[in-house]
């Protein structure tokens, strides 16, 4: 008896996010199919009715984190404080306790960043243009939330965003090579601070905000 619709679809779901917690762990190159599927509870064979190869996988995985990112749905949604530091914190892995969050196509940049492999760099390229025009925008609303008595400039909002990125993916990068579980700790906490007040976090606001 041939799989119903229903049937095909949820087993590509299975692999997608099994996929997607995987390359989000390890990254491309460091996931095979094998275990991607074992993760599944799938047979290697069914792999390919649904994917011609890892990569066209990887892609699917990344475009299917985009469309379910929690970032995606607090861009569009009101901004507060609380949003923002959310965002610069337990979604982005800056607080030692895991976030519970679905990984976002973000995480891409913390482990392609070194890949040789073209259509990996492309996915790399397109997180890398997502992340900042997130910034942007919350740099842009927050700037606006506080009421600020000055005009930031386009290029300023940009550079700030782009210092945000090398601050977030470098202390996230880092991290992960140190095996001192203070220093590490240290280090993020460091990294949260910075990436704060890059964004324009007025502290004395986050403290008196109604969370």
């Amino acid at each position: 008896m041939p799989y119903s619709k229903d049937h095909k679809h949820q087993s590509r779901r299975s692999i997608l996010q099994a996929a997607r917690d995987l390359f989000c762990l390890h990254g491309f190159n460091r996931v095979s199919i094998n275990q991607i599927m074992r993760r599944a509870k799938m047979t290697h064979g069914a792999f390919y009715n649904h994917f011609k190869s890892k990569e066209e996988l990887y892609s699917a995985a990344f475009v299917d984190s985009l469309k379910a990112s929690r970032t995606a749905r607090l861009v569009k949604g009101p901004l507060s404080i609380q949003n923002l530091v959310v965002l610069a914190t337990s979604y982005w892995n800056l607080q030692e306790t895991p976030s519970q969050e679905l990984p976002g196509p973000e995480t891409i940049l913390f482990n392609e960043i070194s890949s040789d492999n073209n259509q990996i760099q492309v996915l790399f390229s397109q997180a890398y243009s997502s992340l900042i025009r997130m910034l942007e925008i919350r740099i842009k609303a927050l700037n606006k939330l506080q009421k600020q008595n000055y005009q930031i400039e386009p290029q300023q909002v940009a550079n700030r965003a782009r210092a945000v990125a090398v601050s977030l993916v470098g202390a996230v990068t880092i991290s992960r090579a140190i095996s001192d579980s203070d220093e590490r700790c240290n280090l993020l906490q460091a990294a949260q601070e910075q990436i704060l007040f890059l964004l324009g976090v007025n502290r004395n606001v986050l403290r008196n905000e109604d969370l």
